[in-house]
């Protein structure tokens, strides 16, 4: 089969006209998410999948299916010639990372476009601007995005230097690896005394993990929130924000439940917070969907990174305002203007998700095997995002999330009893699941006041762990 020219993807002549095949280069719930929105499109699919997840369901639904490589994701999803390879014998158009995995890989983009295919999201050098912390702190300073008192760019070498910024920003501060994500490359240093020896090991960290040893300095905030800011925006320099989340609800800074809108806020601090993250869209050239994450404290957002892709808790943020991120993603992605202007989006009601694991709800051990006994709720207001089924075998080599459940409801009050009923109708046996950790979670009084800090939860864990 003769490949296509390099340096010349095949996006659609006519700017009304999609693509003919998308190759869904991931697993799980997402690639399920995807599939479900090209098929609404009238686009063909091809999963790509690795030995362990031949069984699964978004692969038994797709159009074409291609395994490209061992259960391990280094020789599968992970796996960029394999990938490639598979989109160029299936003829298919256009390659949709997901979340996670390549997703924000810059090379990966890069390739992707060279061999003659669109990379549904922003292009290579976008995301790596905004992949590298200190480019992108740089790049929102610039947009007049409010940043975390810090480092001006990268620490540098000479400790006596490294002392000088950290009684500059005042104590304590945060010492995060530049190429650092997911919680991994941070350090916390309350005094001075600690401080170059921090430096030292997450820099050492940060090589070994990231193969970039580049750190930056930042205050530590003691008692923030998480709010995120949800933006598209389209090659035309077109772009708009979809209000805001609350993802404070978190453990070793991943996220458990995530809600939209955010309760209790400022409406004119968010729409002070989301034009600005518009704005900067337009000024970097953004292209796709992103996501402007901000710590919120005093009244005050700081940015502290942006993610390049889809959200795993983007279904709150479509279920408040009617849009399907995803396909938005695929229009843009073939040249189409963004259907809507910021007067043109609305939030309605309110929307909270619960990431369901296969693990224990209390120690966090994963549990993968086989569901003996599988039963998703429903009901008014209920969305379940899901690849599992009966008799599924959970894989042990990837990410523990089987799927999430999102609850609608004209209120945050409605919106937690429907969780609360939809969590109680959930049957997942012959594994773990972290189910009654979220029961828990919603009969808290301080969740069910809302406004809790990102260091609720684990606060939380560590006095029950003291207690038992």
């Amino acid at each position: 089969m003769a490949l296509r020219s390099p340096s010349s993807p095949v996006v659609p002549k006519n700017p009304n006209q999609l693509f003919g095949k998308i190759l869904i280069a991931n697993r799980g719930e997402i690639a399920l998410r995807i599939q479900r929105a090209c098929r609404e499109l009238n686009i063909k699919t091809v999963v790509v999948h690795s030995e362990a997840d031949r069984e699964a369901k978004y692969v038994r639904l797709a159009d074409e299916s291609v395994c490209i490589g061992p259960p391990a994701s280094a020789q599968s999803y992970l796996n960029v010639p394999a990938i490639i390879a598979a989109a160029e014998v299936t003829d298919a158009q256009a390659i949709h990372p997901g979340y996670g995995f390549l997703s924000e890989n810059a090379d990966f983009a890069e390739k992707v476009e060279r061999s003659g295919f669109v990379f549904i999201g922003p292009r290579a050098d976008t995301i790596r601007l905004m992949g590298d912390k200190v480019s992108a702190k740089v790049a929102m300073i610039k947009a007049g995005v409010p940043c975390v008192p810090g480092s001006e760019g990268a620490l540098p070498d000479d400790p006596k230097e490294v002392v000088k910024v950290a009684r500059t920003v005042g104590y304590p501060v945060i010492i995060k690896a530049s190429a650092g994500g997911g919680g991994r490359g941070m350090r916390v240093v309350h005094t001075e005394a600690a401080l170059v020896s921090a430096v030292a090991l997450t820099r050492a960290e940060a090589q070994a993990a990231f193969g970039n040893p580049t750190v930056y300095m930042e205050k530590f905030l003691g008692n923030p929130r998480h709010i995120e800011i949800q933006v598209l925006a389209d090659e035309h320099k077109n772009a708009v924000y979809l209000f805001e989340r609350d993802c404070s609800m978190q453990r070793r800074h991943q996220k458990i439940i995530e809600e939209a809108p955010a309760p209790g806020m400022s409406q004119r601090a968010l729409v002070r917070i989301g034009e600005r993250c518009a704005d900067a869209c337009r000024k970097i050239g953004y292209r796709g969907a992103g996501t402007f994450e901000f710590l919120f404290q005093e009244d005050e957002f700081f940015f502290i990174e942006m993610n390049t892709r889809v959200q795993v808790e983007h279904p709150v943020t479509e279920m408040i305002t009617g849009i399907d991120i995803v396909q938005e993603q695929i229009r843009v992605a073939a040249g189409q203007k963004l259907r809507f202007r910021q007067r043109d989006i609305v939030s309605r009601g309110h929307a909270i998700e619960c990431r369901i694991n296969a693990e224990d709800p209390y120690t966090f051990v994963p549990s993968p095997g086989r569901i003996t006994s599988y039963h998703a709720p429903g009901g008014p207001g209920i969305r379940v995002d899901s690849h599992v089924y009966h008799n599924y075998f959970v894989p042990p080599y990837y990410d523990s999330m089987i799927g999430k459940v999102i609850a609608y409801g004209d209120s945050r009050d409605q919106a937690i009893a429907r969780m609360r009923i939809a969590l109680s109708e959930m049957v997942v046996e012959g594994i773990r699941t972290n189910i009654p950790l979220h029961q828990e979670l919603l009969l808290d009084e301080k969740f069910i006041r809302g406004g809790t800090s990102i260091h609720y939860l684990e606060e939380k864990l560590a006095k029950r762990k003291l207690a038992g």
